[in-house]
């Protein structure tokens, strides 16, 4: 029988142990401050960052909440990312992605100041993984690190195949299991003979994009496989890049969409902004 890991029950052990640090640096007379940008009112996006506010909440962390209109020019954006670098009250500062299309997201990710970064996308931090220094890493690669360390699955030595190259998941996940000692391939969409790279996978990590891609015939007897897609499916069904009804009785550990990888992203963010005060 397959483990079921839980990112619901993960992200809150997370969520309350960061609470406790967050109360014992109040009483040192230390608060944390994060400031949150929302350009536009793209769905998605709102619940997203109404969840980092309640997670805020949560932990004993401040939020300050942006949220501007849909046709905020890229000057005005970058001129509060600056505001908010130079602002010793804010520890941290998230941009939420998408941006509407007239601002350049990769300029104002690299705007932010690197020490307020708690998102894990500026260059520096992103060279920080590459050579092992300290920095903050990407949240949802370094939740998924947590998901495989708290469910009791060992990652040195183990072969972990990763599908998808993205600068958010594929290419930091990569350096992550990397520095975690597993032997790492990426897979993408120019890559020859998948299916046989990911049957060899001990730890197989699915960030395609694509709902239900992957079926029982890319997965090795008893991997783990972790499900880093959300879509919806024929039916409005919430479903990852995993069919997870085909591919789960062949695994020793998969992760549900929802409630897998998900929680795990903004417990990370979490985990990134009581850091920043450490």
């Amino acid at each position: 029988m397959y483990q079921i890991i839980d990112g619901k029950k993960i992200s809150q052990q997370i969520k309350d142990e960061l609470k406790d640090k967050v109360s014992a640096l109040k009483a040192e007379g230390k608060s944390i401050c994060l400031a949150v940008i929302q350009v536009g009112s793209d769905p998605a996006s709102s619940v997203y960052v109404g969840n980092k506010k309640k997670a805020c909440a949560y932990i004993g962390i401040e939020s300050l909440a942006y949220e501007l209109p849909e046709e905020t020019t890229q000057e005005e954006l970058l001129e509060l990312v600056k505001k908010l670098n130079a602002d010793d009250k804010v520890n941290g500062i998230l941009v939420q992605l998408p941006l509407p299309k007239q601002i350049d997201e990769e300029k104002v990710i690299q705007t932010i100041a690197p020490e307020k970064d708690v998102d894990g996308f500026n260059e520096k931090n992103v060279g920080a993984l590459c050579v092992g220094s300290k920095g903050y890493v990407s949240c949802t690669p370094l939740g998924i690190i947590q998901l495989l360390k708290r469910s009791g699955i060992e990652i040195a030595g183990k072969h972990c195949v990763v599908i998808g190259r993205s600068n958010i998941v594929g290419k930091p996940m990569s350096l992550l299991l990397l520095r975690e000692n597993g032997t790492v391939t990426v897979c993408h969409s120019r890559t020859q003979n998948i299916k046989e790279l990911t049957k060899q996978a001990d730890i197989l990590v699915v960030a395609i994009g694509k709902p239900k891609f992957v079926d029982e015939s890319y997965v090795k007897e008893g991997a783990t496989v972790i499900d880093v897609g959300i879509h919806r499916d024929e039916n409005n069904k919430l479903c990852g890049d995993v069919d997870f009804e085909k591919v789960a009785p062949h695994t020793s550990a998969i992760t549900p969409v929802p409630g897998g990888v998900g929680p795990m992203t903004i417990a990370m963010l979490m985990y990134n902004c009581v850091s920043s005060v450490e």
